[in-house]
């Protein structure tokens, strides 16, 4: 089984799931993602904030394959790109953090360490830019609430304390947890050091556009 660890870019941006790739939670505030999803395209509005974000801040997000296969993916940006941060109750992100947004692993590929992998990821790709830690929202009752949308883009917080977050601002709903990134970065884990391996020797135009069996069919739910 070959793990591969690539950047959210444009072309790589069409290997989210699908709900994922026309979601605009984080990248609008809520009126502007509510009239998105009633009478524009969201995937158009998906595009266009990660296309700016690329431009002005760099890298925000990872994807995982397994065998070629997406299997996982995060997304992450300061606070000041992703309006939808100021709507939660334990806002705001500390001034020395990024946010991850949201984060998911395919129900097949779950249980195997792609998400700790997605997290180291993001601490490597942050650490080398000079950010201190990452905070994101969690979702204490992820699986009982009747907007689906909103169910399915705030990570379970069960998922963060699994992969190193601590709470920083408990909630009933929506704590905000934080990872300190000299934290993640002294893991020692099998997946980072099959991670390590992984990086070593793959090259960069590898990691840009992996190459998937031209057999493979995608059928991933958010």
């Amino acid at each position: 089984m070959s793990r591969r660890l690539v950047n959210l870019t444009l072309d790589t941006l069409e290997d989210l799931p699908r709900p994922c790739r026309q979601c605009v939670y984080w990248e609008l505030d809520p009126v502007s993602a509510e009239r998105a999803c009633a009478s524009g395209d969201p995937g158009l509005e998906k595009e266009a904030w990660v296309s700016q974000t690329l431009l002005e801040w760099g890298s925000c997000g990872k994807l995982a394959y397994v065998d070629g296969m997406p299997a996982g993916f995060v997304m992450y940006a300061p606070p000041a790109y992703v309006p939808r941060s100021m709507a939660f109750p334990t806002s705001p992100v500390s001034a020395d953090a990024a946010l991850l947004m949201t984060a998911h692993v395919v129900a097949a590929f779950a249980g195997g360490g792609l998400g700790r992998m997605l997290v180291q990821g993001v601490a490597r790709d942050l650490t080398k830019r000079g950010v201190k830690a990452i905070e994101a929202f969690g979702d204490a009752k992820f699986g009982e609430a009747d907007d689906e949308m909103q169910a399915g883009c705030v990570a379970p917080v069960d998922f963060f304390l699994s992969v190193g977050f601590k709470t920083v601002r408990p909630h009933p709903r929506y704590p905000r947890l934080r990872l300190e990134l000299r934290t993640a970065l002294s893991w020692k884990s099998d997946v980072e050091y099959a991670l390590e391996k992984l990086l070593g020797s793959m090259s960069p135009e590898t990691l840009l556009r992996p190459v998937r069996p031209a057999t493979a069919t995608r059928n991933v739910e958010n």
